[in-house]
């Protein structure tokens, strides 16, 4: 995904690059996640926008439902969101750890040899 296993291992800067660009991933997917909360607190439960940010943000964030839910596609929706919210938080958390992970492992398969500062002799 980032470097193969016989390359140095990455410069500091290339690994923060790759962790901001990991966290705007990530911050992308919940934002997505939580648009599809609201929306469906919103249309679906008929809770006003508040109220439909706070469902979603608590049923998101794994917190569990606020308000009590009067419809039968209310719960339906939010029986399929608590299930949804599960998987992205998965992946966010695949997201944000890849990177990091990735560098540690990496880090632990350089042979000692490439650890080393290479001399610069003439032939």
């Amino acid at each position: 995904m980032f470097d193969q296993k016989h390359l140095k291992l990455a410069p500091r800067s290339v690994f923060v690059r790759r962790i901001i660009k990991s966290l705007g991933l990530a911050s992308g997917l919940i934002a997505l996640a939580l648009f599809i909360g609201i929306a469906g607190y919103r249309w679906i439960a008929g809770f006003d926008w508040v109220d439909s940010l706070l469902e979603a943000s608590m049923i998101l964030g794994g917190m569990g439902p606020v308000n009590p839910l009067r419809s039968q596609g209310a719960k339906i929706f939010a029986s399929f969101y608590a299930l949804f919210s599960g998987l992205i938080f998965i992946a966010v958390m695949g997201i944000v750890v890849a990177p990091i992970l990735h560098r540690m492992l990496h880090k632990i398969h350089i042979d000692e040899q490439d650890l080393q500062p290479k001399s610069k002799t003439k032939k």
